[in-house]
């Protein structure tokens, strides 16, 4: 196994201006980064920096202008939309300041269908859903749907979701932004220690300097490039 589980080298990105003869628009100029297994990274900056757009690259949904993406010392830039996909769903987490829980589905049953979706059986998925909601103070919510929780428990749910497949790398797009000071309080510590518990490495996108500083490393996204500390 490679020692990182994430790392970006020389990544840009720009997209089209609003007319053919206008300028291309860049977001990111050059961006590396690297991530070790078991490792946590805290990417601030200011709204409209990029952050939202390398994590995006960082986690396969958009393709970089240039640069590469290796997963365990893997080149995985040029993969096929379905590779990116089966990458996603074994190797990675999610969570976002909207928790994109289904509507129609339990607490558990969340859970639940990202294990069952890896090939676990249906009473295993319930089983590992069960144990990992309930380390997450959340063993009497189980049957309850997201419009019957609140905003901190859905995150919470959230967090169980996307680590319910032991992924390497989580990725979080300001996962306490819309949460209360209490409930923020609450969720930061229940992710950042069931990511240590799973071993898996931690991808943070945050305007929370407080909760980035809580983080292995801290880094800056400004002017289109990412630079260490604060």
């Amino acid at each position: 196994m490679n020692e990182y589980a994430l790392s970006l080298e020389n990544v840009s990105k720009s997209f089209d201006g609003p007319s053919r003869d206008a300028p291309k628009l860049e977001i990111l100029r050059s961006v590396s980064l690297e991530l070790p297994y078991g490792a946590s990274l805290a990417i601030v900056g200011k709204s409209g920096s990029g952050k939202s757009t390398l994590l995006y690259i960082a986690s396969l949904i958009e393709a970089p202008s240039s640069g590469r993406i290796f997963y365990d010392g893997r080149d995985v830039t040029g993969l096929t939309g379905d590779e990116r996909a089966v990458l996603r769903r074994e190797k990675m987490g999610f969570v976002f300041q909207n928790s994109l829980l289904l509507d129609d589905f339990s607490a558990l049953e969340n859970v639940m269908l990202p294990l069952m979706n890896s090939g676990l059986a249906k009473k295993k998925a319930e089983v590992q859903a069960e144990e990992l909601l309930a380390r997450l103070r959340l063993g009497d919510r189980l049957t309850h749907r997201p419009f019957e929780l609140s905003g901190g428990e859905r995150q919470r749910v959230a967090i169980a979701r996307a680590l319910c497949t032991k992924p390497s790398v989580v990725f979080a797009d300001e996962p306490t932004g819309a949460l209360d000071e209490e409930s923020q309080s609450l969720v930061e510590d229940l992710l950042l220690d069931t990511v240590r518990q799973e071993g898996s490495a931690l991808l943070l996108v945050t305007h929370n300097l407080s909760f980035a500083r809580r983080l292995d490393e801290v880094r800056t996204l400004s002017h289109k490039e990412l630079s260490r500390g604060e």
